[in-house]
């Protein structure tokens, strides 16, 4: 909904300022740099788990964690009461009203609630591990937890930066000069935001997503059903030429940057059985390579923006899983037996060190990771049928987050 601030338009004609332009508040800045230490963190903790095992409540990726956190709890509470207790009118009038007294934006509002069940997950990792021990998948209960606390940080720096995106159509005291400059800082942090909640997207999945599975339609399955669903909608929700290009170039190069940056630190695994000895960490995945598919949906959604939404459903829907297929398939066999991958660029090398280094299937793909040509072409038929729901999806979910402006 819309507030017009202001008087009424007089009988002159003249243009009557709607809003004052009062900026990019400051707790984005802080929300999107609180994703990015929660994604960054997580993935140093997936490494330490790999590469030393156990970790305790205080270990440094948990810290990192933690930091992003209280940083956009701290930020976007305080944003919260601001508003409350000394915001104007008008302000009160863009948010959104809590439990009939606090006043917040719905990005905020996110963010707080996504801070309070990460922190709440860290005593409950802890307790787990000392009862259970070590975790044997990534969504373990009190992960499951600290991920959707995740997602709500993420999500909400991504919606705070729309709001302000869409508040800011309506200021007109403002220079064409300093609203492209705005428009371009705006652009930025919205893909970053959206790139870090991509990378949590596809962290959740890793497990099914993993080099060993390329050549099972699951594993497109998987994709089909996950990626296009967000893709499509940050484009719908932030009008640009290039916006899945540019999340899917954010959500590469931080995943290159992990990959490449953590290994080089030293490292030792504390928790028997080690069958593979290591002295510096293991790198996470190399990314898939979704930057391609992205650049394809950018041209065709700019190419035929004038279909209705049915219609550019099923051609982004059946291009993306014809080109994530076609390059997943192939790079995921360079990955899986090519020597040429096991380095420090691609990482195909690095191994949990309670397997044994000797496998037989470690760089080889067994009779359990293919599929016959009918298994496949059916699943692969799933896979589109999942597109096409994941697509359409985005696009009602794009349409959503345009109009948000609290």
């Amino acid at each position: 909904m819309e507030t017009i601030i202001g008087q009424p338009p007089a009988k002159t004609g003249r243009p009557v300022p709607v809003q004052f332009a009062p900026g990019i508040p400051a707790y984005i800045y802080a929300t999107v740099f609180s994703s990015f230490c929660v994604i960054t963190g997580l993935i140093w903790d997936i490494c330490w788990h790999l590469s030393i095992g156990r970790d305790g409540l205080l270990s440094p990726p948990h810290l990192v964690i933690y930091l992003g956190a209280i940083v956009a709890g701290i930020f976007s509470g305080y944003e919260i009461l601001r508003k409350s207790f000394w915001g104007s009118t008008s302000e009160k009038a863009q948010s959104v009203k809590i439990w009939g007294f606090f006043y917040s934006s719905l990005g905020s509002l996110f963010c707080v609630w996504g801070a309070l069940a990460m922190l709440t997950s860290a005593p409950f990792d802890d307790w787990w591990h000392n009862a259970y021990g070590l975790d044997v998948t990534i969504l373990s209960p009190p992960h499951t937890v600290l991920i959707l606390g995740i997602i709500g940080i993420q999500f909400g720096a991504m919606i705070s930066v729309i709001a302000v995106k869409n508040q800011s159509k309506q200021w007109v005291n403002i220079s064409d000069a300093r609203r492209k400059v705005l428009n371009k800082v705006l652009f930025w942090l919205f893909t970053l935001s959206a790139g870090f909640l991509l990378t949590i997207w596809y962290t959740l999945l890793s497990e099914e997503l993993g080099r060993m599975k390329t050549h099972r339609s699951d594993y497109y399955i998987y994709a089909a059903s996950a990626f296009p669903i967000l893709l499509v909608s940050v484009a719908r929700a932030f009008k640009h030429k290039w916006t899945i290009t540019a999340v899917t170039a954010v959500y590469t190069l931080l995943m290159l940057g992990t990959l490449w940056i953590i290994p080089l630190f030293p490292a030792e695994p504390k928790l028997g059985p080690i069958l593979t000895h290591i002295d510096h960490y293991q790198g996470f995945h190399f990314p898939l390579l979704l930057i391609i598919p992205g650049i394809v949906l950018d041209i065709l959604r700019n190419r035929y923006a004038h279909l209705n939404d049915w219609k550019l459903t099923i051609i982004l829907g059946v291009a993306f899983l014809l080109v994530f297929f076609i390059v997943q398939w192939f790079f995921g066999a360079f990955l899986m037996e090519s020597p040429y991958a096991r380095n420090w660029f691609f990482g195909s090398h690095y191994w949990y060190f309670g397997n044994p280094p000797q496998w037989e299937y470690r760089y080889k793909y067994a009779s359990w990771m293919e599929e016959s040509s009918a298994e496949l072409v059916r699943g692969l038929g799933i896979a589109l049928i999942s597109g096409l729901i994941s697509t359409r999806v985005g696009l009602l979910w794009g349409n959503w987050m345009r109009k948000i402006q609290r």
